[in-house]
């Protein structure tokens, strides 16, 4: 990664700035890539993988959610026989922590994803997690959301979260949009804003060190849908992820260092459709791809806030980094304990460390 900061076509990209946030976090982010700190790491974070995955299926089993969602596993594939080889320890490590993601060779992964036959030739080896699932991540937070306001949950849309402000040791609101300009007061506030928690939680005085990793991703209407993946794919090499929506194939990925803009860089999106492009020729659609871009919440170690801060009634769910979905039901259940019991007792099966 390190090579590739300042190459405008790396998967990450780093433009650096005199921001001293941006560079107390790449400072921190190095020494999370440590060979012990990244260990545990990843720990932690296959623990809160695995606890959100069981919850997500209770949820939607019990309100009957339908978000375009695949249970046919997720496949990684390596076209680099050094990073295919640098990887069997994380694999190996993965697999002690009982996540089922065992190493397969290219006719196995052809035989899982006949669509990857046009990138045989370049394919090395692959790694199938069959218990992993994807969906639309927008139609989930929309069926959610309906749920939610049947048991009573009021949604106040088209809002601006303007400021934190102190009372003593306890937090209120000031909002402006639907509801007026108001102040908004409650015995809990979770700040769950994404990459913009931390410009917001600097007023009251608590420094995250999160800092927004901007990715991008392409939605290709297909063509000819039979010649697209159906199992979800990771390419290792160019950091991109392939999910199946319906009769659409979303492409995402990559990781720009450069601030809260979230201004599309033509470059990169080319770059993406190009890779989706050579990996599946005969899809077509490609000329009608639409293009997005959104900032991720990343921390150095890539592993969330979820706790209570200095104040009373102020509690933190945010710095998911690359793992918002993944990790969303078992966060949000994990911070929900916290709150109402002040412990985690469901989570101790899932402990790992």
């Amino acid at each position: 990664m390190l090579k590739g900061l300042f190459n405008g076509e790396a998967p990450l990209l780093f433009r650096p700035s005199l921001d001293i946030h941006q560079w107390r976090w790449l400072i921190s982010w190095l020494g999370q890539c440590l060979p012990d700190q990244a260990k545990k790491n990843t720990l932690l974070a296959v623990q809160m993988a695995s606890y959100s995955r069981h919850l997500l299926q209770q949820v939607r089993e019990e309100h009957q959610l339908d978000y375009q969602h695949r249970t046919r596993g997720v496949l990684h594939f390596y076209r680099n026989q050094l990073e295919f080889d640098a990887a069997r320890p994380v694999i190996e490590l993965m697999q002690k922590l009982g996540c089922e993601r065992k190493v397969i060779d290219k006719e196995q992964a052809l035989t899982i994803e006949p669509a990857l036959r046009w990138a045989a030739p370049n394919i090395v080896g692959a790694t199938y997690t069959e218990s992993d699932e994807s969906g639309n991540a927008h139609l989930y937070a929309q069926e959610l959301t309906a749920v939610c306001q049947r048991m009573g949950v009021e949604f106040a849309h088209n809002t601006n979260v303007m400021e934190l402000l102190r009372e003593g040791r306890r937090i209120h609101v000031r909002v402006n949009g639907d509801l007026g300009n108001t102040h908004l007061s409650a015995n809990h506030i979770v700040v769950c804003m994404g990459a913009w928690s931390t410009p917001l939680l600097r007023s009251v005085g608590i420094y995250l060190n999160q800092y927004p990793a901007k990715g991008y991703s392409i939605t290709v209407p297909l063509e000819h849908p039979e010649n697209a993946p159906y199992v979800s794919l990771t390419d290792d090499e160019n950091r991109l992820v392939y999910s199946r929506l319906g009769d659409q194939l979303r492409v995402a990925g990559t990781a720009e260092l450069s601030g809260y803009s979230r201004e599309l860089n033509a470059r990169r999106c080319d770059m993406i459709l190009d890779q989706a492009r050579r990996l599946f020729p005969e899809a077509g659609g490609f000329d009608q791809a639409r293009f997005w871009s959104g900032l991720r919440p990343a921390t150095p170690s890539n592993l969330p806030y979820i706790e209570k801060t200095k104040f009373d009634n102020l509690w933190l769910n945010t710095g998911h980094g690359t793992l918002g979905w993944t990790t969303s039901c078992g966060s949000s259940k994990y911070l929900a304990d916290l709150i109402c019991n002040g412990n985690v007792t469901e989570f101790d099966r899932f402990s790992l460390v």
